[in-house]
């Protein structure tokens, strides 16, 4: 693994904060289980880039989750979700190097782990059995989820990934993990020689 720097660390503390700032923006309707209102769920891509993403999404979940109706449940098995899901995509980052399959494929994390874990806290902890049956008022969470968080994470996190991509390969130091902001092809050591 390799050395977390200040950079790091800067940049794990800002995708923290904008996922409970956009979180919280949205307010209940961020928290609604069937159709949640929660556009943080777009940086859930992050981790293809940056593994330092992965204790951010973690840590804003959790906090974003304290203002939950579903407080206790959400708070932990909410934000273990995210957690889980966080560490699949990055796994799918550096399995695959073609661009669309990252993004297809890294997605499906937060996508089916949310769908399948947040009905859950809703159904199974919670006791909502708003569509008649467990089952029934299990699936339609599930889709429901599934969708909107389907909306979130390809709709905005594809364009997100493309914008970072591209300052990335500008060399924009913020977005780079090299010291000197150089293009990704370049280390530092080669910027030096030039």
């Amino acid at each position: 693994m390799k050395k977390l720097t200040t950079k790091m660390l800067c940049r794990a503390g800002i995708i923290a904060a904008l996922y409970v700032a956009l979180t919280y923006a949205f307010g209940a309707l961020a928290y609604n289980g069937f159709l949640q209102i929660r556009p943080a769920e777009a940086l859930t891509i992050l981790p293809l880039f940056f593994p330092e993403a992965i204790p951010a999404l973690y840590i804003g979940c959790m906090l974003s989750n304290i203002a939950s109706p579903f407080w206790v449940y959400d708070v932990f098995v909410g934000s273990l979700a995210t957690l889980v899901a966080a560490v699949g995509t990055w796994g799918m980052g550096k399995i695959f190097r073609n661009h669309v399959l990252r993004i297809a494929v890294g997605g499906l994390f937060p996508v089916l782990v949310n769908a399948f874990v947040i009905p859950v806290i809703i159904v199974f902890l919670c006791g909502d059995l708003s569509y008649g049956t467990l089952a029934a008022t299990y699936w339609t969470y599930f889709g429901s989820l599934a969708v909107t968080e389907a909306l979130w994470v390809y709709a905005l996190g594809a364009p997100l990934y493309a914008f970072i991509h591209s300052m990335r390969k500008k060399g924009v130091s913020a977005f780079c993990d090299n010291t000197v902001g150089a293009p990704l092809q370049n280390t530092a050591v080669e910027q030096k020689n030039k």
